[in-house]
């Protein structure tokens, strides 16, 4: 692979051996559809590590043996790179990047987000926005960016919003980030004009510990996407911008009530199709839903029906991601039995403390975050979650097996 910055533009050109169907970091197929696209309000003038990070987090899924930059690199990027893909990286020959002193937070305006937002008040936002590509149609014109975009600049938050068109490299399995750490790719390319020491993602326990939706469904201290020493912490690490998951120990249940409870629950939105509000009938809002009525120990509220595949999804039998706020939410929504979820009940035999170790903060979490945000969020979590006992502890660590 080879890849080439023009000031906020990158073009790469495949290598005899790389791949226009690969796998992203949790495995799942991705195919090319175009190599370019571009960052808007970003800097064109960062460090050559952040250019290649950022360059790495579009193009990863299609490498296969190399990748050849437009600049030097640092030995320990390249290192990075090498131990995590097996990949050798080039030119090397450029001084590593010092870490900053600021964390900020990738937000999303969901509420893992908004909640990694509530422990650390002070940090500013980098918001990504999709824009269309100029080649490449947009197949998904009911995501509404701009409304996401609009919430982010409601927080009174210090925000800088990100274009990019990155979304559109992908012909299948729809637009969206060749891998996951490509959300942070205009992050990483503000980085020295932030002094940027440390980048916070609102990814929680499930998708930490517990595996995820589309590779691992069991216990995964080893997760590669989120590990502190999986491929993709080293490298981030490596370019001076360590990952940061301040709610990494925490359920969606924790961070749900985190961000009713927010200063910015006006700005809370995980739905990406509606205008003046969530649109009530996608997956997603049906999943939050489901979680939002067990925190505030209400009947469900939602226009869908047990037929609709978006229900459907979760009355099947387990495993699955996320199975676990199921569990949590038929022990605590009242009135269950007679809802939309009934047929759930055949898989489960959830009550509140069976599902009590969800309203905890698994301890390793805290420690995987780096100094000096450690001890702020570890105090964060001991007021307003606490710690899970040995016993809860085992049951993240005993989850899938």
């Amino acid at each position: 692979m080879k890849v080439a910055w023009d000031g906020a533009e990158l073009a790469f050109r495949l290598d005899p051996e790389d791949e226009i169907t690969g796998r992203a970091a949790d495995e799942h197929p991705v195919k090319l559809r175009t190599s370019t696209c571009a960052f808007g309000g970003v800097p064109d003038d960062a460090h050559p590590d952040l250019f290649a990070v950022a360059a790495w987090s579009v193009v990863a899924p299609w490498t296969r043996r190399r990748i050849t930059f437009d600049r030097p690199v640092s030995a320990e990027v390249a290192q990075a790179l090498h131990d995590g893909w097996g990949i050798e990286a080039g030119p090397v020959g450029g001084p590593p990047r010092t870490q900053g002193r600021t964390l900020a937070i990738s937000y999303s305006g969901g509420a893992d987000s908004v909640a990694a937002a509530a422990i650390f008040p002070e940090a500013p936002f980098v918001h990504f926005r999709r824009v269309p590509h100029p080649r490449v149609p947009n197949r998904w014109t009911h995501y509404r960016s701009d409304v996401l975009a609009d919430l982010a600049k409601k927080t009174g938050r210090e925000l800088t919003t990100v274009t990019s068109d990155l979304e559109f490299t992908l012909a299948e399995p729809r637009p969206g980030y060749p891998e996951h750490h490509a959300v942070a790719a205009g992050a990483l390319l503000l980085a020295d004009r932030m002094d940027l020491g440390g980048l916070a993602f609102g990814y929680e326990l499930g998708s930490r510990w517990l595996g995820g939706d589309r590779y691992l469904l069991r216990f995964t201290p080893d997760n590669p996407m989120w590990a502190p020493h999986g491929a993709w912490g080293r490298l981030f690490a490596a370019a001076g911008v360590p990952i940061v998951l301040p709610v990494g120990g925490v359920s969606e249940a924790v961070t749900m009530r985190l961000a009713l409870g927010s200063p910015l629950r006006a700005q809370v939105r995980w739905c990406l199709q509606g205008a003046d509000g969530p649109c009530r009938t996608c997956g997603k809002c049906f999943y939050k839903e489901i979680i939002q009525a067990a925190v505030e120990r209400r009947p469900l509220d939602t226009p869908l029906t047990a037929d609709r595949a978006v229900v459907r999804k979760w009355l099947r039998k387990p495993p699955y991601g996320g199975m676990e706020m199921i569990e949590y939410g038929l022990a605590r929504i009242p009135g269950v039995e007679s809802s939309i979820l009934a047929g759930a009940l055949d898989y489960f035999d959830a009550t509140e403390e069976s599902t009590s170790w969800l309203e905890h903060c698994y301890p390793p979490a805290l420690a995987e975050i780096p100094e000096p945000w450690r001890e702020p969020a570890s105090a964060f979590m001991a007021e307003n979650a606490g710690l899970m006992t040995p016993g809860e502890a085992r049951r993240v660590e005993e989850w899938g097996s």
